[in-house]
């Protein structure tokens, strides 16, 4: 049997799903102990139950100076921020990516500008962004939107473009005006695709809310993680980026099973 036609099966599947990961905490154990064993104050690599006092003190014990709780405020400062700047592009990236999609006007006045910033480095902007709005909220949410949007446009209105011509000719044929069309023919189609490019663009968007955050903030997961940087805190930071993972693979699963549910059909299509 050829390498390519083989299959693992269902437990094998999942020995293999486990094995990097069973390997690289082997692989930091090691390296803990051999460092610890070296210098027992070592910071670099902490030891698991390093890590575990330092989640206990994050997660379970309020702060002494403001009362909270660590981890929790800043994952929930980090989560409005990121899904207001998602949420902003999503129904943006929507419309404008139908548009230009659907009517050849407004894709020859709009598809070279969104092309063009799209190839803009996001993080580039963040110093204008913080000069013209300010240190708050609305210039971290701005960095996500600017950094995902332009993306999103292209991708959902080339997605529009691959549609069935015929599809709009019967349409057209049954009496369906352009409003119609959107609505019917063309929304239903792109939606499952919105809801992937959402999840490809989740990565970037944590990205630009970390920078944002580490650059000018007072609370959110990437201002902890450059805080403690300083005092070399490897016990607060690793456990900050897996939970950052953590919380970005929850993301992606849910919206997955979203599209799953609502549009059972977009599996075939991938088959």
């Amino acid at each position: 049997m050829r390498w390519i036609n083989a299959r693992p099966s269902n437990g094998a599947r999942l020995a293999l799903t486990l094995t990097p990961f069973v390997l690289v905490l082997v692989a930091y154990a090691l390296g803990s102990a051999s460092r610890l064993a070296d210098n027992a104050n070592d910071k670099l690599l902490p030891s698991f139950a390093g890590f575990a006092a330092a989640i206990d003190r994050l997660v379970f014990v309020a702060d002494p100076r403001t009362g909270d709780y660590i981890l929790w405020t800043d994952t929930v400062a980090s989560l409005l921020r990121l899904f207001a700047g998602l949420g902003l592009s999503t129904v943006i990236a929507l419309v404008i990516g139908m548009l230009i999609g659907m009517l050849p006007y407004i894709r020859s006045l709009l598809s070279p500008f969104v092309g063009a910033v799209s190839m803009i480095p996001p993080l580039a902007l963040l110093p204008i962004l913080f000069i013209v709005m300010g240190l708050g909220e609305a210039s971290k949410v701005t960095l996500i939107f600017i950094g995902v949007a332009p993306i999103m446009i292209r991708d959902l209105a080339l997605r529009a473009l691959e549609l069935p011509r015929e599809q709009i000719i019967k349409a057209e044929t049954l009496g369906g005006n352009s409003w119609q069309i959107a609505l019917r023919v063309v929304l239903p189609q792109i939606l499952p695709r919105l809801i992937t490019c959402l999840r490809l663009q989740l990565g970037p968007a944590w990205l630009f809310l970390i920078a944002a955050e580490a650059i000018s903030s007072d609370s959110g997961l990437g201002y902890r993680i450059f805080l403690v940087r300083r005092y070399l805190a490897m016990d607060v930071i690793f456990p900050y980026v897996l939970w950052i993972t953590l919380l970005a693979v929850l993301t992606d699963y849910l919206l997955d099973r979203l599209r799953v549910v609502v549009f059972p059909w977009s599996d075939l299509e991938t088959q």
